[in-house]
């Protein structure tokens, strides 16, 4: 079975039960200053000044620098396909929380700190950020005041295209181990945002990447997953990527080569909703998100597979997402600074499903 040409449905507003939900949480969780991870790189003896806001003036809050990131393209994606759902009040919140932080001034803070710092958030802050510069851009279609954003955004998009760019090249084997490192993810979402973009030369660099790191797996390891803090699954996220850079007859031969028998006797374990036994520990919330991931994963690999492997796939990620529906606004600070984005990833109306 060859499967249809993966597309990425137009974005619209259209209703979302939780989305108004969804769109407060994400508002709450970057304006939380405290809990804070700063990951801050000190540079030298006058380099002490750690506060929040001085450090990152367009990312703080939500624990981390990439949380805060990632939580901010939720409310572009929230305002991008349910306008509708969150009605005018949630609508102006969520745009006014973005344009406080979405300045030329705070974003321009921002580059001069990644600068300062070329490893800073690689590679998963990179993503995120690319994400939320092709998001605003893409917003700005149908929100005139997003166009301010997402041309101040574009010098921190064009700073991360050179350093993707210089990097791959230099990097012989990928990371593949299901947290922040996890290469397949980035390249994935670093491939979409500057295919959106309009930058084909990193889209091109990330296509190479994959197929060298990538190209030849068969078949992939998954009895050791998940590991106690993934947050993503490596053979399902690879598989992912590398659908998608393929295309259809490749990609279709590279996932029964690499997985073979998902949805269909195989690899079964990757289906079941993964057990969380202390969900305000912040490893063990990772699992509440490797739920949703999956649910990405199974809902977008469905079409590859044939008709009753993909039913399977398609129930199998309804089980995940909705184990965990409840943490994403309920849950604790561990979870809820970070999952609205993730349940956005596996929302049905994006994914392959």
């Amino acid at each position: 079975m060859t499967p249809p040409e993966p597309t990425r449905p137009a974005t619209h507003p259209q209703p979302h039960p939780r989305a108004r939900a969804w769109s407060r949480i994400a508002r709450a969780v970057i304006g939380t200053a405290y809990p804070w991870a700063p990951g801050h790189l000190v540079l030298g003896p006058d380099d002490t000044d750690v506060t929040p806001e001085r450090l990152h003036p367009a990312f703080h809050g939500a624990l981390d620098w990439h949380s805060c990131v990632h939580m901010q393209w939720s409310l572009v994606t929230l305002l991008t396909r349910y306008a509708y759902a969150l009605g005018e009040q949630e609508c102006a919140a969520a745009r006014s929380l973005l344009e406080e932080r979405l300045t030329a001034t705070h974003l321009a803070a921002e580059v001069d700190y990644l600068r300062a710092r070329p490893g800073f958030e690689r590679p998963y802050g990179w993503a995120w950020a690319a994400q939320l510069a092709a998001a605003t851009a893409g917003l700005a279609d149908v929100l005139p005041q997003a166009r301010g954003w997402a041309d101040d955004l574009t010098p921190l998009a064009d700073l991360l295209a050179e350093r993707i760019l210089a990097h791959l090249p230099r990097q012989a084997y990928p990371v593949r181990h299901g947290k922040h490192q996890n290469d397949a993810f980035a390249l994935l979402l670093l491939r979409d945002a500057y295919r959106r973009l309009g930058r084909d030369d990193v889209v091109r660099a990330c296509g190479d990447a994959a197929r060298r790191w990538f190209g030849d797996d068969s078949p992939l390891a998954t009895d050791d997953e998940p590991s106690g803090s993934d947050f993503l699954s490596p053979a399902l996220t690879e598989a992912l990527l590398m659908t998608e850079v393929l295309g259809p007859d490749e990609g279709a031969a590279w996932l029964d080569r690499a997985l073979p028998g998902l949805g269909a006797g195989r690899h079964e374990h990757l289906l079941e909703v993964p057990r969380v036994l202390d969900p305000t520990d912040g490893q063990g919330a990772h699992l509440l998100g490797l739920a949703l991931s999956r649910a990405w994963a199974l809902r977008t690999l469905a079409p590859w597979v044939q008709d009753a492997a993909a039913a399977r796939l398609r129930e199998a990620a309804e089980e995940q997402e909705g184990a965990v529906l409840e943490q994403i606004t309920a849950g604790d600070f561990m979870a809820t600074h970070w999952l609205v984005s993730f349940a956005l990833l596996a929302d049905p109306a994006e994914g392959g499903g």
